[in-house]
């Protein structure tokens, strides 16, 4: 497990919680291997415990960067990020995001604060994580209810498991008193980092009618200054508080500890008081790991009513006093020290309450959290064969609808030639018994290629509306490029000669305009379809003039953009990638020129080392990173076009240089659809051989649109080629 947060000998709460959280799971799991990646601030460095594996450093991007490749490369199953707002750098923490879009493990977010009125930045974060998160873990019921109701995150994210705890005998103030300097005091304490928002002043303000009663009084303020707070104003807001205590001549009942007290320090003092007040100041205070831990050593709380004071001094575990109340603190503290009964009682309430808390029951929670996050990669068998009823479902007397949501067809949007010249290229490739199932549906998918040849324009649309209207006059490179593809395919493999011949007359009408494309992707598949066409007439001009006019642009597309780091086409990554490297394998073939195949190699073993998870399965490029200048991949999210193509492009690989290498690629690659993915999940379903939309962070999207069906049926019937063609 990655461990993200704070971490000792920082000075903050985060970090006492994080290094806490590594203690306990190392006592309840030993088998679990913890790397801690801890925060530092800019500004003044720190040396860190030796169990630390990584360093990110606040507002440094190529800190997170780095820690993030640093995680992925370490095969973490999970990585645990204790978040608040203020820890990263950034508008709003956001610096975060550029670790944890960077990893593929399942993340589990613990929400120190969770805010009910976020500002536009932190509800940007928010969104992102909760997005991102496969669970997310807060420490009160309030944040919960607020993670539901404002950041609408799903129920079977949330987990709530309490702030864990220190586990200590019960009733021992007596003893640690001297220790202090309390003997013979009755002591109340307020511990934290000192800031204005700790509304310390409502109980000094209190003092001088608590001191009339109980002269022995004493109220000990432990913490040193925010350092936040310390770089704009230094110690001015303890200074006003001092000032207030002597101005009210209550300065003789102050003990000011002045310092970051390590833990164990902390919890000697905590034993020491018989009260514990937090009379903060905001109601949004999501969690505070004193009053747990206070609660846990048996004292008796008053607290101002903010969340996670609410829910744990529930039923008389504990008095709530209204907001910079003074008087209520007087009045509360007085009843307590005049009635010893009462007193303990409220501590021995506190102590009970603290027993779920103590932090081996945290973590034997914690580890059932990760257990259950835990993703293990598992392929199946390839199957011999698929089922056509997904693929059926979304096609009509038009064509081959665009998308679904879920499994149903959603007409709104219509239908494209890229599915449908996809469509028709499967027609050919369906066993007799899918085929007989199938109908007519060839010369529809053919009919709406036909169609979309715009000759005023010279150019294939794409998309058309549910009516039957065209919503364009002309396409996209690539959707025109990709018809072009279809067009060869079904002109060398169509059962039907007449359907042949259709193909290759409208290929040698439409064609020629490939020769100015500009894309890369459109360039390629072009090329693959004069291949096919070349296939089966060897002289054909234009289908050679398209193949070498593409393999010199594509060549010299790789001459511009490669660097020893980037053995590629473009400074970016896209869609649909292995395609490229495929169009110049078989180019390279085809003209008999090693210059094109030696770049098709190249370029294919470095998309596909790319495609390889730490873990060994397949991670296609996610579409997260598409357009990132020489960025290395972000692992979401993850499409099955992509397989499909790396699939034909390892066979195309394989009959260049015979090696087997290639078909162990292109098994890895179909076995993402199997299980053996980020997620462990099946994305293709075998019995009706329809697919899901792709992996997501968390898990599979659960739509079924005509891409991805197509995707997986054509890749079933890819990688089934292959293995007979290696046999």
């Amino acid at each position: 497990m990655a461990l993200v947060g704070g971490f000792i000998p920082r000075r903050c709460g985060i970090a006492t919680f994080t290094a806490d959280v590594r203690a306990s799971l190392a006592e309840a799991a030993p088998d679990l291997v913890v790397d801690v990646y801890a925060m530092a601030p800019a500004a003044a460095p720190i040396l860190f415990d030796p169990v630390v594996r990584g360093i990110i450093t606040e507002g440094d991007v190529g800190s997170f960067i780095d820690a993030a490749r640093q995680i992925e490369a370490s095969c973490a199953d999970i990585v645990w990020l204790q978040h608040e707002f203020g820890l990263f750098g950034g508008s709003a923490g956001d610096m975060i995001l550029e670790l944890v879009d960077r990893v593929a493990a399942p993340l589990v977010v613990t929400l120190h604060t969770v805010l009910a009125e976020p500002d536009a930045d932190q509800r940007r974060v928010m969104d992102r994580l909760i997005a991102r998160a496969a669970r997310i873990f807060v420490m009160s019921e309030r944040s919960g209810d607020l993670l539901r109701s404002v950041y609408r995150a799903d129920e079977d994210q949330i987990a709530l498991i309490a702030h864990g705890v220190p586990d200590r005998p019960f009733g021992r103030a007596s003893q640690f008193k001297p220790r202090f300097g309390f003997a013979g005091k009755q002591v109340a304490l307020t511990f934290g980092l000192l800031s204005p928002g700790k509304g310390i002043e409502a109980v000094i303000e209190a003092l001088p009618a608590i001191v009339e009663d109980h002269p022995d009084f004493l109220y000990c303020i432990a913490g040193a200054t925010h350092p936040n707070l310390l770089v704009h104003e230094g110690e001015a807001y303890r200074d006003r508080l001092e000032a207030l205590a002597v101005s009210l001549g209550v300065d003789a009942h102050v003990r000011w500890i002045d310092a970051f007290m390590e833990t164990d320090d902390l919890l000697d003092l905590l034993e020491a008081a018989d009260i514990y007040i937090t009379p903060y100041t905001g109601a949004q205070q999501s969690t505070s790991g004193t009053l747990a831990y206070a609660m846990a050593l048996g004292k008796a709380v008053i607290s101002t009513p903010y969340v996670h004071a609410v829910e744990l001094l529930a039923d008389d575990h504990g008095v709530l006093v209204p907001f910079n109340d003074s008087e209520a603190i007087t009045n509360e503290v007085r009843f307590l020290l005049g009635d010893a009964d009462w007193l303990r009682t409220l501590q021995g309430r506190a102590y009970d309450r603290g027993r779920d808390m103590i932090w081996p029951v945290f973590a034997e929670r914690s580890c059932a959290l990760i257990a259950e996050s835990r993703v293990v990669p598992k392929a199946a068998p390839i199957p011999d064969r698929i089922g056509i009823e997904g693929f059926l479902r979304i096609c009509d007397d038009t064509g081959i609808l665009q998308h679904s949501v879920h499994m149903i067809p959603d007409r709104a949007h219509g239908y494209c030639v890229d599915d449908n010249a996809r469509a028709l290229m499967l027609m050919h490739r369906l066993g007799e018994d899918a085929l007989g199932r199938c109908g007519q549906l060839a010369t529809v998918f053919a009919a709406f290629v036909q169609h979309a040849w715009n000759p005023d324009r010279g150019e294939f649309r794409n998309f058309m509306g549910f009516g039957g209207n065209w919503l364009e006059d002309v396409g996209s490179e690539d959707s025109c490029g990709r018809t072009l593809w279809a067009l060869g395919a079904t002109a060398r493999d169509a059962r039907d000669p007449g359907l042949r011949q259709w193909a290759l007359e409208l290929f040698e009408r439409t064609a020629a305009s490939a020769l100015d494309f500009g894309s890369p992707r459109a360039i390629a598949f072009a090329m693959l379809g004069a291949d096919f066409v070349l296939a089966g007439h060897p002289e054909h001009d234009l289908a050679n003039r398209l193949l070498r006019s593409g393999a010199d642009r594509l060549n010299a597309l790789y001459g511009a953009a490669a660097r020893p780091d980037w053995q590629w086409f473009e400074p970016v990554l896209a869609y649909d990638n292995c395609r490229l490297p495929e169009a110049m394998l078989r180019a390279g073939v085809r003209l008999e020129r090693a210059d094109v195949t030696a770049c098709g190699v190249a370029t294919l073993r470095w998309i596909n080392d790319l495609q390889i998870a730490p873990h060994g399965h397949y991670r296609p490029i996610g579409s997260d990173c598409f357009g990132q200048a020489y960025a290395l991949p972000r692992p979401f999210d993850q499409q099955p076009l992509e397989v499909w193509a790396a699939i034909d492009a390892a066979s195309a690989a394989y009959d260049v240089t015979g090696d087997d290498i290639w078909l162990a690629h292109a098994r890895r690659a179909y076995e993402w659809f199997t299980g053996a993915n980020d997620r462990g999940v099946i994305v293709g379903d075998v019995l009706t051989g329809t697919s899901k939309d792709g992996i997501n962070p968390r898990g599979l999207n659960l739509n079924e649109g005509a891409e991805s069906v197509l995707a997986y049926q054509h890749a079933t019937y890819s990688i089934r080629d292959f293995i007979r063609k290696v046999d």
